[in-house]
């Protein structure tokens, strides 16, 4: 069988996601980018967008228009996105002609007449006035208060659907999560209101339905009868670099463990839906936060990295020497936290949830250590399975089990039944999870995105600890950049049920 092409891979996702009915694929699109001018609209949007277009995955008939304070011409644009857009001489053609759909205006986010002008914009636009609208609020939440009721009441589409995608963070804990809901909720319907979490648009974080709920053998051992703990793991190599005073007024666990490492959690610990379809999935996912309370301070680790004296270039310096943090802060740069899911599958098992800077590798992922073999008959020389889904880098399934050591030996050795899927699928190219995540804001499925209620109970469990830790100022453990993290984080684990042998390392199998 011959391996897929991209664009054939890109084919099949659209025929999915559209089905037989192309009729809103040809109908006009609008997609505004509100913050054209910033890093995540050059960085990630724009070139998501120019590869949707390269692989024939947008509406035919699309334009794409930038909104921002600064005074800029598409040609800026071009130039600032143009080294994240991974655009080869082939395809140069096809570039202008993307770009020939591109508009920008300068305006004010506060500013009525500023999204008149935005309006009047849209509408001059061939068959803009009835067209669908897709606004990406590429913007600071401070913003979003204003930005959102000048959409609402200058830049609605008169007949075509309107969808409004924000980006985290969603509040900073309940009370603001819930103002700003309240506040969108009075302005647009939950099925036009898309917030991105572009960890769920991840291969791996898909994954987890199907290797749950596609594959008998897990059925029967994922519950509390089988398994010891699950970790989830967001580990980063480098520090906060230049962004440490935005990065210091949200910390770790909102940046990171308060929606990615929750997700994932909800994902692996959730019952099984009636269907695929986006609210059966995410009434699942509530129901597993519903049950899970929140973590006491002493189930709870905070780490802040400091330089390495003995190393090169930014890992010699701390988070408190970014010139932009401010001097003294407690803000964490690393946490773990224990939760306990309280209900009949999982009660009593430990999800330890640990994320983290300037850390000893990049690496996400979930795994799920099960309990000891029972009526051990090889001296203790047997460990504890394992099944871990790498989610990046290098995406990944394998399950750490015991095998005879080969030869005349009969003594047991930790090995691994192993998915590769660098090495499985080979000339298979991943989406990014921005394509993925646009693309379904296309099709209005919001199965991947964050719903009300969830978000609600994501900041119920978490607000307590957030405030407790800012009412005491508490003092992160300082660990080295370049570390593993705190060792009192590894003792929490063990105290809590992770067993860690280090005997073994996971080695890539294909690696030449």
């Amino acid at each position: 069988m011959e391996p897929l092409t991209r664009s054939e891979v890109f084919g099949q996702l659209r025929k999915e996601l559209y089905g037989d009915q192309d009729s809103s694929h040809s109908s006009t699109h609008i997609f505004i980018i509100l913050g054209a001018s910033g890093d995540l609209a050059k960085k990630k949007i724009y070139p998501t967008l120019w590869w949707l277009f390269r692989d024939g995955l947008l509406p035919e008939d699309i334009y794409i228009v930038g909104f921002a304070r600064s005074n800029l011409t598409v040609e800026n644009i071009k130039a600032a996105c143009l080294p994240h857009m991974k655009v080869t001489n082939e395809e140069l053609d096809s570039l202008s002609a993307f770009f020939k759909r591109n508009s920008y205006l300068s305006g004010r986010y506060e500013d009525s007449r500023s999204f008149e002008q935005l309006n009047n914009h849209l509408s001059s636009l061939l068959g803009g006035e009835n067209a669908n609208r897709l606004f990406y609020l590429a913007l600071p939440p401070t913003v979003y208060h204003h930005v959102s009721t000048n959409i609402r009441n200058h830049c609605m589409s008169c007949k075509g659907w309107n969808r409004l995608i924000f980006e985290k963070p969603f509040g900073r804990d309940l009370q603001s999560s819930q103002e700003l809901s309240a506040h969108l909720s009075s302005l647009f319907k939950e099925d036009q209101i898309y917030r991105i979490d572009h960890y769920l648009g991840k291969e791996m974080v898909q994954n987890l339905m199907v290797l749950r709920f596609g594959n008998r053998i897990f059925g029967p051992i994922w519950n509390r009868n089988s398994v010891a703990c699950v970790v989830l793991t967001f580990k980063e190599p480098f520090g906060t670099q230049g962004r440490g005073g935005y990065f210091d007024g949200f910390g770790i666990i909102r940046d990171v463990m308060q929606n990615h490492l929750l997700q994932m959690l909800c994902l692996i610990a959730m019952e099984k839906p009636a269907s695929t379809s986006p609210d059966d999935v995410r009434n699942e996912k509530v129901k597993v936060l519903k049950c899970i309370a929140p973590p006491d301070m002493q189930d709870v680790v905070l780490g802040q990295y400091v330089g390495d004296p003995s190393g090169e270039g930014d890992s010699k310096l701390g988070y408190l020497d970014d010139p932009t943090v401010p001097k003294g802060s407690c803000t964490p740069t690393f946490a773990t936290a224990v939760l306990y899911v309280q209900n009949e599958r999982w009660d009593g098992i430990p999800f330890i949830l640990r994320c983290g800077k300037a850390l000893n590798e990049r690496k996400a992922e979930v795994r799920l250590q099960f309990t000891d073999v029972p009526g051990d008959i090889f001296a203790g020389r047997c460990q504890r399975n394992e099944l871990v889904v790498r989610v990046q880098p290098d995406e990944a399934i394998y399950l750490k089990m015991m095998t005879k050591r080969p030869g005349v030996f009969f003594s047991p050795e930790e090995t691994e039944l192993d998915l590769t899927y660098r090495s499985r699928y080979k000339n298979v190219t991943l989406p990014d999870a921005y394509e993925r995540l646009i693309l379904d804001v296309f099709c209005g499925n919001q199965m991947h995105f964050v719903r009300s209620d969830e978000l609600r109970e994501a900041w119920r469990i978490f607000t307590p600890l957030l405030h407790q830790i800012e009412a005491v100022k508490r003092q992160p453990i300082p660990y080295t950049y370049g570390s593993r993290g705190p060792s009192e984080s590894d003792d929490l684990m063990q105290r809590a049920g992770f067993r860690y042998e280090g005997t073994y390392k996971w080695v890539h199998p294909h690696a030449s």
